[in-house]
């Protein structure tokens, strides 16, 4: 039974995930962030909100 011999589809399996990897991190590493967290500034527009009844 050759589906039970490893060596001929094992190494194709190996080679497919590591291209399908290399290409997937090299595709989402160039994706650039519109809001990055680190250069947030605060604007304090933050006023006190009195409410309209007592």
């Amino acid at each position: 039974m050759p589906q039970l011999n490893p060596s001929p589809w094992f190494f194709i399996l190996l080679y497919s995930w590591t291209i399908f990897l290399i290409f997937s991190t090299l595709k989402t590493s160039k994706y650039t962030f519109p809001n990055d967290p680190v250069n947030f500034t605060n604007k304090n527009d933050n006023k006190p909100w009195s409410w309209p009844w007592p």
